[in-house]
């Protein structure tokens, strides 16, 4: 009887629990990428926080980004060019610019991640060793709706000092779910992929015939220049270290390249507890989210705001605030 009585109690307190969490809905991008892949991991840990994170993926961001503005959805992987995009009514939102611009104002971010670290592949035997070959080459360039092509280009620019697509070399586009297959059938010479580091497609890409990574030249990342690309692309600088993948011929050396940042934004009217549990439920657990995934090891804790445009939510601020992280004020709400 005393058993039963203990059972009982553990089940209506485990129904309790469950009955008491709050059910929010995130949307992410591919399962296979870091859109994807953050999100699923994320999910694992908001329980604790008291809330049950719904994913839904393969979504068009700029979409989600739209539903999180209009409060038709709770959160959603934002990229940052596509929240500047919606404050200024242009490119994807440019059919409703005025009703964009002023729903962009409902956006509120809680943190950021690194998405896509673009790797600027070749074939090792193709005679392309570094940016000044690809001259009068095709390259791939990112899909033809979106940010990442308007990053790509810049990236090249930059590294390159100064090749421009149209001009230098022909820039290619297509969807990224065609681009490896298309580069691995010849149809262009530079396939630069958007990929976690140590992406399981790319390493075998590398073992079926061997390849070259163009990096940045240090020189280029210590300039200027770079950073202007930088902050006006809403990317960041990273690393693919040596020895990465297996069949690069150049596997000795780190090599310096950008990488796409993301921002998980909600709406303004969420309640500030909420915000403030969802942006602790990310931060408290990403050390054990690294170890679940190796895929993530690419989040640097020490850049909580990299690539954020849109203003901090109030409960994420507090969260913060809380632990000592300088905010910006150019993030703070209000500003």
């Amino acid at each position: 009887m005393h058993l039963k009585s203990i059972a009982a109690g553990l089940a209506l307190a485990v129904f309790s629990s469950l009955a008491a969490a709050e059910s929010l809905s995130i949307e992410g991008g591919g399962a296979a990428s870091l859109t994807g892949i953050v999100p699923q991991t994320y999910a694992q840990f908001t329980s604790a926080e008291g809330i049950d994170l719904q994913v839904v993926l393969g979504q068009t961001l700029t979409k989600s980004a739209l539903k999180v503005a209009a409060g038709k959805l709770d959160l959603a992987v934002i990229p940052p060019p596509a929240f500047r995009a919606m404050s200024r009514g242009v490119g994807p939102y440019a059919g409703q610019a005025d009703a964009a611009k002023k729903l962009s104002e409902d956006v509120r971010s809680l943190f950021a991640f690194p998405g896509g670290t673009f790797h600027a592949i070749v074939w090792a035997d193709s005679g392309i060793e570094d940016w000044g070959d690809i001259a009068g080459k095709r390259v791939f360039i990112g899909p033809p709706a979106g940010a990442a092509s308007g990053q790509i280009q810049g990236m090249i620019e930059a590294a390159s000092g100064g090749m421009k697509a149209g001009d230098d070399y022909e820039g290619v586009k297509a969807p990224w779910g065609a681009a490896q297959q298309s580069f691995q059938d010849g149809q262009y010479d530079v396939y630069v992929a958007a990929a976690a580091v140590g992406q399981q497609a790319l390493n075998e890409l590398s073992l079926q015939r061997e390849i070259r990574i163009l990096g940045v030249p240090d020189t280029v990342v210590g300039s200027d220049n770079w950073t202007d690309y930088t902050v006006a692309q809403a990317v960041d600088t990273t690393v693919i270290p040596a020895g990465t993948y297996s069949g690069q011929v150049n596997a000795d050396d780190d090599l310096s390249t950008a990488v796409t940042m993301m921002m998980v934004g909600v709406n303004k009217a969420m309640p500030d507890d909420t915000a403030y549990a969802l942006t602790k439920a990310y931060w408290e657990n990403l050390a054990s989210m690294k170890s679940a995934n190796a895929l993530l090891k690419s989040i640097d804790p020490e850049k909580p705001f990299a690539g954020t445009n849109a203003p901090l939510h109030p409960g994420a601020v507090r969260y913060y605030e809380e632990n000592g992280i300088a905010i910006p004020d150019t993030l703070r709400p209000g500003a």
